[in-house]
């Protein structure tokens, strides 16, 4: 099973660039206003005080002038309006800012997480698998999620993205583990409502809403792939093999009533062979010869029941 000969370090530093990539799709909504706003904040305090020591610049003067725009910045923030800001006060959870302005009190307060409280999308894998049958089996899924509550994201879990993709990945190995392999394919839409219903309820406590989850691809060893295209192709041949089986009973089953009925009817049985010999040479261009017995029987007359 060449396929699936990872070791777990292999596996774990996936699963880890995983992670990395959702947090990195988590934070990538351009901020460009908000760092644009921290610097105008800077500038106004520092060009405030500086305009205000003017008469007396000096190195002091300015260091003041850069003390005061740092204040200035980290005091009055904003955020987008999809983002929500934990905030805390000497190390304690005080409150959820945002959107739009919101202040910190200088050196109390600060910014602990901020919260994108979109819908997320994240891709997850379940590799090697096993299936009830002991086939392991590599499974990519797409989740879709959403931050609810920014309180209970901030402080019941240390990191919502990774702790939302390891409990999808969890529970994948879990669905598939209850079914075989052949069931896999054919109850997808089950298994996506499954991991759904799991993951919304163990996600409820972190303020996470699981809004769907999709399975994109299901992937078996290339030994397991031969054999079952083995299986089914000979699966295919015997469903062949016994409908012609049954056509050719059928057919045979006609011909017997054919001839009993012939064989009660002898006119009927010289009509018929006189319409085969017609079909035989309708498209021909040539002549058919017929033995004389046999053509004595094309009489119209012997035919018709006439001298």
């Amino acid at each position: 099973m060449g396929l699936f000969r990872r070791s777990k370090g292999e596996a774990e530093a996936d699963a880890s660039r995983k992670v990395a990539e959702t947090e990195l799709e988590a934070n990538d909504a351009s901020r460009g206003g908000v760092y644009l706003f921290f610097l105008a904040m800077f500038a106004a305090g520092f060009l405030a005080v500086l305009f205000a020591t003017f008469a007396w610049v000096s190195p002091l003067t300015i260091a003041a002038s850069v003390v005061a725009g740092f204040v200035l910045a980290t005091s009055v923030r904003v955020a987008p309006h999809w983002e929500r800001v934990a905030i805390l006060r000497f190390g304690k959870f005080n409150r959820i800012a945002g959107p739009g302005l919101y202040c910190c009190i200088p050196f109390a307060e600060y910014a602990a997480i901020h919260v994108d409280q979109r819908i997320m999308t994240a891709s997850f894998s379940a590799e090697a698998a096993l299936t009830a049958d002991l086939v392991p089996v590599d499974v990519d899924a797409i989740l879709f999620w959403m931050v609810w509550d920014a309180e209970k994201a901030c402080l019941e879990v240390e990191n919502y993205p990774k702790a939302v993709l390891r409990s999808a990945q969890t529970a994948m190995r879990d669905v598939i583990g209850q079914l075989n392999l052949a069931d896999i394919s054919l109850r997808r839409k089950q298994i996506d409502r499954d991991l759904e219903d799991i993951l919304g309820k163990k996600c409820e406590q972190w303020g996470v809403t699981v809004m769907s989850v999709e399975i994109r691809d299901i992937m078996i060893p290339k030994e397991l792939q031969d054999a079952l295209s083995k299986e089914a192709q000979a699966e295919r041949e015997r469903n062949a093999r016994i409908i012609l089986a049954e056509v050719e009973k059928d057919i045979s089953e006609m011909f017997v009533e054919a001839a009993e009925v012939y064989d009660r009817n002898p006119r009927a049985m010289k009509l018929r062979a006189m319409n085969l010999a017609y079909e035989g040479a309708k498209d021909s261009k040539g002549v058919l010869l017929a033995p004389s017995a046999l053509a004595d029987g094309f009489n119209v007359g012997q035919v018709g029941g006439g001298e």
